[in-house]
Order: structure tokens, then sequence, then C-alpha cells
């Protein structure tokens, strides 16, 4: 593969909601494109960017997929980005990587949900952005409609650059309005010039006009040049439609059918003619290794920085790194700097990624997106520079899991092997979270939802040959005491021999929420000896953590050791040590037990429209509204929930929002239990087991 310098490269992040068509846009233009021999169709699982066994299944796009179409001596690197609820959050990190966003709208549908959210990704990062209809051939297809839902949804200039010649299954050209030509297309896709229709000129001309007028609104200049003359001429219009790309003020829409091959090879003339090159990107912002910012320019005589965006586990090749080169250029056997981690980095070499295929590169330029296997130490989000002038970027931050489940092995094989396969999958998969609950000891496998997790366990089994079992996570609950006790705990015990013998007196009292135990040592004298009253806090402490109602460990409680006696002979450490423990359960018959929940700080973000829907839904969860934000467009509802009546929240939250919604959560406090609640809790315990009878003393 040669290389190309910064300005013959386009960086374009497809995005959009899913089965919008993205997928197989992406696999239609290099077949148009001539990148690939073969075209790759969705519904036969042959696509290039969805290779693995998950993705062809499913037939969604569960991360982000590389390819690189040539066309006109320049690379177009396009990168597939999930559209599904479960997945959308994984099209975030290639979002500030892309120069251009292409946003494919389906034309049956317009535009939908999950367009909203990756459109708002796109705002974050200000990337200039295309459009593309898709699917004009189908039944019912309208651009008019599309175009329609897009200016209300995201009240942008959105223009069509083509428009379609023949509707639903008779469209088989496009109008190019930006030249003024017009196209047929064979069924491979190669384009003919044919005459203007005269059908629809009207809608041609006024679709000029607003071009020009949106070009010439990008720059003072032309804007006064316009008022003049009425007009402007292409010499004045074309070489600054970039420019109003560039600077958001101009979003071209192109009409395409990727089932018949229309309007795709001018969609990619019109990507290399216009699209932004990296050069046009604004400076990248990074810390130097004094923490103070700096920028980098997209420039090979730069100094050398890249962002790793996406890591692949791939069971053949091993883990493979793609990167974004910000600055400066790399060779093949290049020693790099890992800013992120302080380490240095042999590249090996470098290659190309269309799919799957790994295509070597000697070398490669600012704004030019590569791979490389096996690096020893580089994960998602770190950055690779020169180590005489380090610079480390910003990693891009995931939204925090939404839903999480237990998985437990089903064999102790399974067991052996489930965490190395896990800590694999999180290399690829950043937005993942895999932790070990220390009070339940369940592993808790959090994602964006019930389909991201399914998918992980899936892989597990198929790439990794582990199975696991999904059920949801348990409540970690607690028990505290709500009043005080002075009571005796006397362990005595006489076999023959040599006997046991521990007697304490102690005072249980209740301390504030998360004040955790206290054991106070106020003896005078030698009622016990010194080296016999640790062995006391030792047999409260293992009665306290299996509860004195429902097996939950006892919490918020200082105990008082005031007093007690011993035996010279049958006295030793394990006699007191069921002292304190008979002294506990004694208490626990007189402080009146309760059992804790654990309440989470919840914050909600959604259309406004939906804030009552929400309220309301908490309120039914027995939450506690805190307060209400704007935040552009949205409402963010802020509120106190138990975390038991969260665990199904993400399905509904959807089902309010219609997916337009997103929350997170982190833990506040424990709340007593409420009396019902805490009596089917107390029930259920029972039922597990997890209430265990009295002790028998040894």
């Amino acid at each position: 593969m040669k290389v190309y310098a910064t300005e013959a490269i386009r960086n374009l992040a497809v995005i959009g909601h899913g089965d919008a068509g993205k997928t197989q846009l992406v696999s239609s233009l290099l077949y148009v494109a001539g990148a690939t021999p073969r075209w790759g169709k969705v519904d036969e699982g042959t696509t290039t960017t969805d290779h693995d066994e998950d993705s062809i299944a499913r037939k969604t796009t569960p991360n982000t997929g590389p390819a690189h179409p040539e066309h006109k001596e320049t690379k177009v690197n396009l990168t597939d980005t999930p559209g599904y609820a479960a997945f959308v959050s994984h099209a975030r990190p290639a979002v500030p990587v892309a120069d251009c966003g292409l946003v494919v709208v389906d034309g049956v549908k317009g535009v939908e949900v999950q367009t909203e959210k990756v459109w708002n990704y796109a705002n974050e990062f200000m990337l200039p952005r295309m459009m593309v209809v898709t699917k004009l051939d189908k039944e019912h297809s309208d651009i008019g409609i599309a175009l329609d839902s897009a200016h209300n949804v995201f009240k942008r200039a959105i223009v069509p650059f083509t428009l379609p010649i023949g509707k639903e299954h008779n469209f088989k050209g496009v109008v190019d309005v930006v030249h003024m030509k017009a196209y047929e297309f064979d069924e491979h896709g190669k384009a003919k010039e044919i005459e203007l229709p005269a059908e629809g000129r009207d809608v041609v001309d006024k679709t000029r006009e607003r071009i020009i007028e949106l070009v010439a609104e990008s720059d003072d200049a032309l804007m006064e040049k316009y008022f003049d003359q009425g007009t402007l001429d292409d010499s004045d219009v074309l070489p600054n439609i970039t420019k109003a790309i560039a600077a958001s003020k101009l979003c071209p829409v192109f009409a395409v059918s990727t089932t018949n091959l229309v309007g795709l090879s001018t969609l990619l003339d019109h990507i290399v003619e216009f699209a932004p090159d990296p050069a046009h990107h604004e400076a990248e912002h990074g810390k130097n290794e004094k923490g103070e910012e700096e920028s980098r320019k997209y420039s090979s005589s730069e100094a050398f920085s890249a962002y790793c965006f996406r890591t692949i586990a791939d069971p053949f090749a091993g883990r493979i790194n793609v990167f974004k080169v910000i600055s400066g250029k790399v060779g093949t056997d290049a020693t790099v700097y890992n800013c992120s981690r302080g380490v240095s980095e042999r590249l090996g070499a470098l290659h190309t990624i269309q799919g799957k295929q790994l295509d070597k590169v000697p070398e490669a330029n600012a704004g030019d997106i590569i791979a490389c296997v096996k690096l020893k130490e580089t994960q998602t989000g770190d950055t690779l520079c020169d180590k005489a002038k380090p610079l480390t970027y910003d990693p891009v931050q995931y939204p925090e899991p939404a839903i999480a489940f237990a998985i437990e092995p089903k064999s102790r094989q399974d067991e052996e092997k489930i965490s190395v396969a896990i800590h694999k999958i999180l290399e690829e998969d950043p937005s993942l979270s895999f932790t070990r609950d220390a009070q339940t000891k369940e592993f808790l496998l959090a994602g964006s939802g019930q389909v991201h997790v399914e998918t992980v366990v899936d892989r597990l089994k198929k790439r990794y040959s582990v199975e696991v079992m999904l059920h949801p996570p348990k409540v970690p609950y607690k028990e505290t005491i709500t009043q005080r006790a002075e009571v005796q705990g006397r362990h005595k015990k006489q076999t023959g021999g040599r006997g046991q013998f521990g007697d304490c007196k102690v005072i249980f009292e209740p301390l504030p929420r998360g004040g955790g135990f206290e054991f106070e040592d106020k003896i005078f004298g030698g009622s016990v000896p010194q080296q016999f009253r640790p062995a006391i806090e030792k047999g409260i402490i293992e009665a306290a953590s299996h509860g004195a109602i429902a097996g939950y460990p006892l919490v918020d409680f200082k105990v008082q050791l005031i007093d007690g006696s011993y035996h010279n002979v049958d006295s030793d450490e394990h006699s007191f040590r069921a002292a304190g423990r008979k002294a506990f359960r004694n208490a626990m018959e007189k402080v009146k037990p309760t059992l804790l929940e654990p309440i989470m700080d919840v914050e909600i973000e959604a259309p406004q429209e939906c804030s009552g829907d929400i309220m309301g839904d908490l309120n039914s969860r027995r939450g506690r509204v805190q307060g209400m934000d704007s935040r552009g467009k949205n409402q963010v509802v802020k509120a106190q929930v138990p975390m038991s009546e969260m665990l199904n929240y993400q399905s509904t939250l959807n089902s309010i929002t219609a997916a337009r919604g997103s929350f997170h959560m982190q833990f506040s406090h424990y709340d007593p239990v409420p009396g019902q609640l805490a009596q089917k809790i107390v029930e259920q315990s029972r039922a597990e087991g997890r209430i265990r009878g009295g002790e028998e003393e040894e």
C-alpha cells in the first residue's frame, strides 16, 4: 500500500441509527471504488467491517470497523460505527479521530433516535458533517421526508448536493446539483453522464441557489459579493464549499441506494472534492510533561504524536492497536514513547486495516489511520509520541455502564479461564466494567445494555471457550442496630480434662450512618487479661459478618468492653472469641436490629417532554427527586433511589424516552428498608439459606 500525504487523506466516521444502512454503505463504497473484488452484503454476512461471528449472526455492528477505499489518488478512511442503543456508545471514540461525520439516514424512516444521540456526540467534538440518505430504492422512501425530519431535528443548514432521478424501484440516477450534471448507474455502480432531466428542474435550480447562499454566508467577502451580484460564480463557490463544511455552516446531503449501487461513485467524488482533509482540522490540544496545555498541528513537519482509539483482540494476529497519526510521521520499526503509561514501545510493521485484513505500509503521515500488532503496553486511549517532545491527549470518556449482571462460571475449568478471557475483551471494549463485589462475592459484568452483556457472553463462549451464566446481581444489603443495650457473653464448656471458659460484659450502641464498627476497651484492672481482650472483638466481628436478621453484615455500631472474668486453667483465646459471639447474639435480642439498603444518586438526562413520566416512574420506585436542570434541549433529573429499584431501569428509561434518555448513578448512602419490604427480604434470605442458626460452640 502506498503512502499518502496529509492533503490526500479523508477521515470520516459513518454514524447513524441502527439498521439505517451504515455497514452496507461502507461495503458498497469499497466495491464501487475497487477496494474489494466482491460486493459484500449484510444479509449474506459478507461485509468488510462486520466480519466476526457476533456481527454476522445478529446483523448488527457491535464495535467500530475501519475500512479505506481509494478514489482519485485519495485515501478515504471510513470508520463504520454501531447504531443500536446497546452499542451506540462505541461510536463515541470514532468521532474525535474523524475530520468529518458521514451521517446515514434511512430514506423510509427519516431521522431516528440514535441518530440524534450520535449527532450530539459530533456536536461535542465540533465535527463537520455530511449526510447520506439511503434505501431510496425501497417502497415508501422519500428524500423529501428524510430532509424535513433532518431540518426539524437538527436545525442546521442541510441542503442536497445530489437529488434522485426516479423514485422507489425506479430510482436509477442522481442530479449533481453542485456541478449541474446528471448520471445513471449500471449494476456495478459505474456512472454514465446523461442530460439533466427537465422534470424537477425548478427544484434543482432552487437547491443550487440555496447552496450558493450558504457558501456566501460562510465568508464575509463572499457575502458582500453575493449581495452585489445576486449570485456567485463557480470559481467563487467550489473552492469555498470545503471551508463552509469545515466550519459547520453547511451540511451536504447525498441520495444513494446501497443495494443498487446508485449515487455511490458521485458520493465518493464529492467526499474527495469537498470533505475536509486533516490539515483543515484545528490543532489538537494535549498536555506536555509539565502538565501544561500544548497544541500540535496536523502536519508531518511537527514532532510525532498519535492517539490509539481502538484495540482489536484478534484470535490469530493477537492484539491490534488502531491509531490516528496526529502530528509528524512514523515509519516501520520505529521506537516511540507511550506518554500515557510512561514506557517505550517498538512499533514493528505498520499496517492499513480493511476489516480483518492487514496490509503493510512503510510509513504514515499526519492525519492517517494505521494499525500495529502485538504492542506490549498500549491500550485504547493511550498517546504515542516522540520521547524528546512528549505530549498526552485526553482519552475519550465512555458513558458509564447502565446495567450490571452477575456472571457465574458453569464449571471449575471455566472459572480458571474467565479472568484471562474477560481481560482480553476489556482491552477491546473499554465501555465494559468487570468487578467483584466485596460483600456478595459475585463477579459483576456491566455494559450499556442487556444485549451488550449478552454479546460478551457469546464472545466468551465462541472465542475463548468459557461458558458463564447470567443473573441479576444481589443487592448488598446491610444491617444495623437502633438501641443501646448492656449484655453478657459467657462461654463455659467442660468435657473432661481441660475445659473452656470465657466471660465478658459489653455495651452495644448504634453509631451514625457510615460509622462502621468501633471497639473500646474500658476494663480497669485484670478482670479479663489483656491478651484475651482482642479475641472478644474478633468474636463479635465474626458474628456481625453474618448479621442478625437476614444474614447481611451488621454495621454502624460500637461495642464497649466493661467487665468479664476468666479461669486460670480453662481460659484461652478460643473461649473468649466464643464469648464475644455469644454476647453478640444476646445483644441482638435487645438492640432492635434493622435492615439497611443502598441508596444511589441518580442523574437522568432525557428530552424535556419526558421529564413528567420520568419523575412519575421514579416515585413508583421509592425515589426522591432532588432537583432538575436544563442541559441544551434536554432536562436533567436528579434523584436518590434505592439500588434494588434500579437494576432494570435501562429498559424502562428506553421505553419512556424512545431510547433517547441516558442515566448514570453512584452510591450515596444506606437507609433503613421499609417494614413490609424488609420482611420479604428476610423471607428470601431464609429461602436462600443465608440465615444461620445458632452456632454450636466447641
